[in-house]
């Protein structure tokens, strides 16, 4: 069963848990109150004080020892085994945990196929005061130990919902405008009606990061309020996803901090 949760998103799905490795991961999991099932620990070392830690913390969480090779095929390490291996509950795919703030911003990830780039977006916008994280779509598991990991612990302090397609996300958007935030879907293309710093990114903003290869789908483009680029310099003709994105919510979080402070 752990080595399904490690591999298999159906059945992480159909279990509705996940595994969580690394030190700050497991205690970011347990600061924002993650509902841990089960710790599976190494019973051939001794372990270290943060581990005893989190063990006594998460005391209500089945606690499983394990011979360090088993626990070294579950883990993710190069050099051997995991110290610590949680079996960590997911949260429902619900567009309300993503919270109704007057300066909502957040970001929709449109079909991505790296789970590495999911989590780097994740870690992004938890820098930069973002709200929350969509994907959409045929997409990449945000609950894959890749993307968990790339995340460095973000995953369980930013709000990360799977929507099945840009109508249910686009009700979503209506139903915050009705709630008296006015949102503005900004997308993100080479081809752009604005350039990202000349766009006012301080109002509630949904951004628009398109899949690895084809960008946003027709659906999402129709949905954007506006479309901004990046600009560029050198031969380079566009920038990762993940980048873009990071680019995109750190301008927003500069302008933010500017108008704070002017």
């Amino acid at each position: 069963m752990l080595q399904a949760l490690l591999t298999n998103r159906t059945k992480r799905h159909r279990t509705g848990e996940f595994l969580v490795q690394g030190v700050r991961p497991l205690s970011m999991a347990i600061r924002f109150g993650w509902e841990i099932r089960a710790l599976v620990y190494d019973a051939d070392r001794s372990l270290s004080s943060w581990a005893h830690d989190v063990l006594r913390t998460a005391r209500s969480a089945q606690q499983i020892a394990m011979s360090g090779e088993l626990l070294a095929e579950l883990s993710e390490k190069g050099d051997g085994s995991a110290e610590l291996l949680g079996v960590v509950a997911m949260r429902p795919d619900d567009l309300d945990r993503i919270p109704v703030e007057p300066d909502l911003l957040a970001v929709v990830f449109d079909r991505p196929t790296q789970p590495g780039n999911v989590g780097s977006i994740i870690r992004s916008a938890d820098a930069f005061g973002a709200h929350g994280v969509i994907t959409t779509g045929h997409a990449a598991d945000a609950y894959d130990p890749k993307s968990v990991r790339a995340s460095t612990g973000s995953f369980f302090a930013t709000p990360v919902v799977r929507a099945g397609s840009p109508r249910d996300v686009g009700a979503w958007i209506e139903g915050r405008r009705t709630a008296g935030v006015p949102v503005t879907v900004v997308a993100t293309d080479e081809r752009g009606d604005d350039v990202a710093s000349g766009f006012d990114l301080t109002q509630p903003v949904l951004l628009l990061i398109g899949n690895e290869t084809t960008g946003l789908s027709n659906a999402w483009r129709e949905l954007a309020d506006v479309t901004v680029s990046i600009p560029m310099a050198g031969s380079a003709s566009s920038l990762n996803a993940a980048n873009a994105a990071s680019v995109m919510l750190y301008e927003a979080h500069r302008q933010r901090l500017s108008r704070r402070t002017a």
